[in-house]
């Protein structure tokens, strides 16, 4: 069922998360240039370095963007006697703002270190573990739409084997999302066309807390994008990385469209998936499967501009949003 909610108010979210992010990004980067210079990873393809110095941590306008607009969504949610999509709707953004300054702390070590490296992974795993846990012990207690995966087609219940199942694939997908920040304009392009899908299956669904989600998302993004394309002016950071990848896959769940995200974010699973491959294939045959990982670098060491790595992730997903489309 379609839920007939003011489409004026995604479009009042999409201008003031556009126009927020706007002036946030033009506060921020003149301050951040100052304070928080991107390390470069040694690592990565060597041209790279050039990028080095580069202002990071853009993605606090996210965090204060969202924060600002989240009183407004849930006036509007309870004006309308919505009580579980506030609940649904504050979950989520508490989720996304969680792993948002985790990625403050995280950013924050790797400049005071001058190195790529901030937080050890064990460290941020076991801070994401918690609140990820924390995020579906709250949608169980107080906003369950029970233990299935729906779908077009039917519902598979899937009992016992649900929440952690979730549990896994969204520790998996928020650093899915990180890994995909690695070049200009990469992440944020690929959030905005899967957050474009997400509003649609959101609106078609009758789910208003997730088009309320998915309209401040895709405001952000297309804003951040005028400052991190090619060449970046500025990076978003693991605080902007890690709080899109927690908000897509919070989203997902508010509309009750959990299995649409690995279909519709195709290119954060490839991306994800190429850095195991690559590990465990080394570790097997002692050769590389990838010229390098994830799989933006190995596109990169193929000649491949990154305003083009772009463009195909962006074409990509799209594509296997249409396909999403079928199964909702």
């Amino acid at each position: 069922m379609i839920f007939f909610f003011p489409e004026s108010l995604c479009l009042l979210l999409f201008l003031f998360s556009f126009l927020a992010t706007a002036g946030a990004e033009k506060w921020l980067i003149p301050r951040l240039a100052a304070a928080a210079k991107q390390p470069i990873y040694e690592g990565g393809p060597r041209w790279h370095m050039k990028k080095s110095g580069t202002p990071t941590m853009g993605g606090i306008a996210f965090l204060l963007v969202a924060t600002a607009a989240a009183p407004l969504c849930v006036f509007f949610l309870r004006k309308n006697g919505l009580q579980n999509e506030s609940v649904s709707f504050l979950l989520a953004i508490g989720y996304a703002l969680l792993n948002g300054m985790l990625g403050v702390l995280d950013d924050v070590t790797k400049i005071k270190r001058k190195q790529n490296a901030g937080m050890t992974p064990m460290e941020k795993l076991l801070f994401q573990s918690l609140f990820t846990a924390l995020f579906l012990f709250g949608r169980a207690k107080l906003a369950s739409g029970g233990t299935a995966f729906a779908f077009s087609f039917g519902k598979a219940e899937l009992g016992v084997l649900y929440y952690p199942l979730l549990f896994f694939f969204l520790l998996f997908f928020v650093n899915a999302v990180n890994l995909t920040d690695g070049i200009d304009g990469l992440a944020s392009s690929v959030s905005y066309g899967v957050g474009c899908a997400l509003l649609l299956f959101s609106i078609l669904l009758g789910s208003a807390a997730g088009a309320l989600l998915s309209a401040i998302l895709i405001g952000a993004t297309v804003s951040f994008l005028l400052f991190n394309a090619h060449p970046a002016k500025i990076f978003m950071g693991d605080t902007g990385s890690l709080f899109l990848g927690a908000l897509l896959a919070a989203t997902a769940l508010t509309a009750d469209r959990p299995a649409v995200l690995p279909i519709a974010g195709i290119f954060f699973l490839l991306e994800g998936f190429s850095v195991l491959l690559q590990v465990g294939y080394y570790k097997l045959t002692g050769k590389r499967l990838f010229l390098m990982a994830p799989f933006h670098h190995h596109l990169e060491k193929k000649g491949w501009k990154e305003s083009k790595i772009c463009l195909f992730a962006l074409f990509l997903t799209f594509a296997f949003c249409g396909v999403a489309a079928l199964l909702i």
